[in-house]
């Protein structure tokens, strides 16, 4: 495995940093990944490690205001401003590997821009994984919050405040939560335009799931107190067939850093072999 880190501009000219991890051959497939709230790109290493040891390269980015990419912290001027960054990490992949398919891959914020992105912007790629995904958190926030984070984003969109996520709720793995707390790069901001752009963001993708109109892998900790299992169930529901739903026992916001982890990335990997082997027998 190799990794590498690169550096472009957003369409507002943010210096954005991208890391991945790549095999010495061109891979299987591109899969592209989008972190949540508050963390980076850095701490999927391990996951890397597991996709380019199955033929997959894994390459991602830190969000605007997130990491190591310019930004104020926990801040985006508009939600189309976070469709943009993704079309560019799908710009760089496909350059980087011309003619390797691609897949994207977010998780918690991120579950929720893939999966509106793929609604909004029609991608050509070959599927979505979307690991508990904030399409409404697992506490729904009260109307008196919802309002005041409306007001809030018309007068002051910048505006940014804690937003009280819970480490020990991300991992069983106590390792995994003492990492978060201490990683210098982890930030607890989110400004009131970001909170409602991706609050109604989740919201639409609900109401649309029917027109979700490529594979979706969408996994969800059962025992999630940050975002919605239901709401997984909810979109999964209403998209259909299409959909591929895994609600795991006992796990946490990020099933990727639970003890069970290695049982995740098998059914990560091995729907996405099912995925390339319908493509390949298309083209045949």
């Amino acid at each position: 495995m190799k990794t590498f880190q690169v550096n472009w501009k957003s369409s507002e000219g943010l210096n954005i940093f991208g890391r991945g991890w790549e095999l010495e051959r061109m891979p299987r497939a591109v899969v592209c990944l989008v972190h949540g709230l508050g963390e980076h790109i850095g701490r999927y290493e391990h996951v890397g490690a597991v996709f380019t040891a199955a033929g997959y390269a894994l390459f991602g980015f830190d969000q605007r205001g997130h990491g190591s990419s310019e930004g104020p912290r926990g801040h985006t001027p508009s939600y189309e401003s976070l469709m943009d960054d993704i079309g560019n990490l799908l710009t760089r992949a496909r350059s980087r590997y011309p003619g390797a398919p691609c897949f994207l891959y977010g998780h918690s914020l991120g579950g929720n821009e893939v999966i509106n992105y793929v609604m909004r912007r029609k991608p050509d790629i070959l599927g979505v994984i979307a690991t508990g995904p904030w399409l409404r958190l697992a506490f729904q926030p009260s109307a008196w919050q919802v309002a005041l984070g409306r007001m809030m984003n018309r007068i002051a969109p910048g505006f940014t405040q804690a937003s009280k996520l819970d480490a020990a709720a991300l991992s069983r793995d106590q390792k995994v939560v003492e990492g978060y707390v201490n990683d210098p790069l982890v930030h607890d901001r989110i400004s009131a335009r970001l909170f409602v752009e991706v609050y109604n963001a989740g919201e639409w993708a609900l109401a649309r799931a029917a027109e979700f109109s490529v594979p979706l892998l969408l996994m969800h900790g059962k025992a999630d107190r940050i975002t919605s299992a239901a709401a997984s169930r909810e979109l999964a529901k209403r998209n259909g067939s299409n959909t591929t739903l895994r609600i795991l026992e006992d796990l946490y916001h990020e099933i990727h850093n639970e003890p069970e982890k290695t049982e995740v990335f098998k059914t990560m990997i091995t729907w996405m072999d099912a995925a390339l082997g319908r493509a390949t027998a298309a083209v045949a």
